[in-house]
């Protein structure tokens, strides 16, 4: 519980605590940010860290001269590709242990990840780049279903690229508006709820189909 609270004070105040650790680590703000973007992508059991936020927050830094934008979207993007690819690997390695359940992974978040494939096949890898919890599982169940690693990566790249620059450099462009500098909270909510917002809409559906699927239903 405290580290959830920790974690949603993090992504509230997310700019606070970006410039806290500007000032405190300066150069090895990069490392730190490769790092967060590396373990939500790449690492199956943290799929709640502030990806979307925390990009668009280091584009606002970058606009004002604390990071380099193309060092950073560089950077980050080397980072997503490589968190997918782990992740991917992870899945293909663990798949023979799947029937038994894994501990550490909640089966309602592997089973909608599942739905997303059976939807949108491949392209899923490039869709769930934008959606919080679901991009943490789709390389991780591209693997387990053994999708063959080229195709694989040709979505892992192309949507590692798309995700950092779209967020990164949305960050820099508007980050300086007087608006979103005075209203900052709001903004990352915004980005927060369209974030979850297709991932919801999709829930919804599944559960309406489901509904309508059972035994003795109208």
């Amino acid at each position: 519980m405290d580290f959830l609270l920790a974690l949603i004070d993090f992504i509230m105040n997310i700019d606070v605590h970006l410039d806290a650790i500007l000032r405190q680590y300066g150069t090895w703000t990069y490392a730190i940010l490769f790092l967060i973007i590396f373990a939500e992508t790449g690492l199956v059991v943290m799929p709640l860290l502030p990806g979307d936020s925390l990009l668009f927050a280091a584009g606002a830094f970058a606009s004002r001269g604390s990071l380099n934008p193309i060092a950073l979207f560089l950077l980050l993007t080397v980072a997503a590709i490589l968190g997918d690819t782990a992740n991917y690997w992870i899945g293909r390695y663990l798949a023979p242990r799947m029937e038994r359940g894994l501990p550490f992974v909640k089966q309602k978040h592997l089973d909608r990840t599942h739905a997303f494939y059976e939807k949108h096949g491949g392209k899923t890898i490039i869709i769930a780049r934008f959606m919080p919890i679901v991009r943490t599982f789709a390389p991780f169940v591209a693997g387990v279903g053994a999708m063959e690693y080229g195709r694989f990566l040709a979505f892992n790249v192309s949507g590692g690229i798309l995700w950092i620059a779209i967020f990164v450099f949305g960050g820099y462009f508007f980050g300086r508006m007087p608006a979103v500098e005075e209203h900052f909270e709001l903004v990352i909510l915004a980005i927060i709820f369209v974030s979850v917002l297709p991932g919801l809409i999709e829930f919804v559906r599944i559960r309406m189909r489901s509904t309508r699927q059972e035994p003795g239903s109208s």
